[in-house]
Parts: structure tokens; sequence; C-alpha cells
């Protein structure tokens, strides 16, 4: 999916948009999963890293530029809590009742004509 929109910067706007976002490494060196009694389930990932490739293109009044770019983020870590029913009439399910998430750094390189 695309990323389209505009901000405002200096004396004009900025338009971009993002296309062909693609993931292609995603690495969890240290996961976990335990369960939590009566309650749910509690998943910990840690350090782990995920590298993005994508297009990109920018215009403003006075230039437009476009090209192709990296990320990688990386030092995540996220704590997730999981709660299911507590009684088995009800029908199986799983909703997400915490979410804590944290990156460390952030790395962009971005290949453009200009």
């Amino acid at each position: 999916s695309d990323l389209t929109g505009h901000e405002k910067f200096g004396l004009g706007n900025v338009k971009y948009n993002i296309s062909g976002i693609h993931v292609t490494a995603v690495e969890f060196p240290s996961a976990s999963i335990s369960l939590l009694p009566r309650s749910g389930i509690k998943l910990v990932i840690g350090n782990a890293s995920l590298t993005i490739d994508m297009n990109w293109n920018i215009r403003t009044w006075m230039f437009k530029d476009s090209g192709r770019s990296t990320v990688h983020i990386s030092k995540v870590f996220v704590t997730a809590i999981f709660s299911t029913p507590l009684d088995n009439m009800s029908p199986a399910s799983i909703s997400l009742t915490s979410c804590r998430t944290t990156s460390g750094d952030i790395d962009i390189k971005l290949n453009g004509k200009s």
C-alpha cells in the first residue's frame, strides 16, 4: 500500500509518495512466550531488527526528486499481552490487551537523482 501526503515546510508544501514497500529482512534473536495464569499470553521480543526497501518521490514548488530507499530499524523491543476467554463455552478468540514497543536505531539510506 502506498503512503501519500504533504507537509508544510518553510515557504511551501512538500508532497511525497512512498510506494513499492517490501520487508526484505526480519530478525528475532530473542523471543519468548509465557502463559499468564487465568488471563492470557505474554509475548516478549528482544533486540529484533527489520529492513524495508521502498520507492519514494517528493515534489515542491522548487524541485522534484525520486529514488529508492532502504530503512533498517534495529534494537526493537516488544512486549505484548493477549487475553483469551476464561471459559470453554466461548468460541476460540484472542485479543491484544496491551503492547509496548521501543526501537533504538533507525538507519535510512536514500538513493535519488539529485
